[in-house]
């Protein structure tokens, strides 16, 4: 793991931290995950950068052999959990598919705020937070995964995003490592 540096301008973006997912079986601790991504948005919205909240509503439609029947969902399903400190500057991003980007408005708001980096984390590291790195990294952002504040249902495919896959997007640090950095590079 290594941090260069954050841009000027840099955004945070958080996937999924919402009721349906966080209550899911996962690899790591989720309050553990919640507990660094909380802690990511309090140092964002400190230093007045954007902060981007993603959550998801639907899935792509076509077949998959793995494609998870999630059946009638709660009427809370989708909302982001109470622990994520938003403020009404916060952007809120609705996906149907696993990247953040696809259908959804983020690039346009990324681009009109001027951000040229974004630090991404949330659940699952192998399918959301993924996505829209490789999404993020194809529109030309730096990314930068905070891979403490991330996890994902299945250790492999988490260990195999972070090992493998992260490294050739963008950098990878620790919540604190990102935070140390932020108040480094922004005074």
């Amino acid at each position: 793991m290594t941090l260069s540096t954050l841009d000027p301008k840099t955004a945070l973006v958080l996937i999924d931290l919402q009721n349906g997912i966080v209550s899911l079986p996962v690899a790591h601790p989720v309050a553990e995950i919640v507990k660094h991504a909380g802690a990511l948005l309090d140092a964002f919205h400190g230093h007045g950068l954007p902060v981007v909240l993603v959550n998801v509503a639907g899935g792509a439609p076509g077949r998959a052999e793995q494609a998870r029947k999630l059946g009638e969902l709660p009427a809370d399903w989708a909302d982001l959990i109470p622990e994520l400190t938003q403020q009404a500057a916060d952007h809120k991003v609705t996906k149907r598919t696993w990247g953040a980007f696809t259908n959804t408005d983020l690039d346009e708001y990324l681009k009109t705020q001027g951000v040229t980096q974004l630090v991404i984390a949330g659940i699952a590291t192998s399918i959301g937070v993924e996505s829209t790195a490789r999404q993020a990294h194809e529109r030309g952002f730096n990314i930068t995964l905070a891979v403490d504040a991330m996890t994902d249902m299945n250790p492999d495919a988490h260990v195999n995003s972070i090992t493998r896959i992260f490294p050739r997007l963008g950098e990878t640090g620790t919540t604190e490592e990102i935070i140390d950095l932020l108040g480094k590079t922004r005074g």
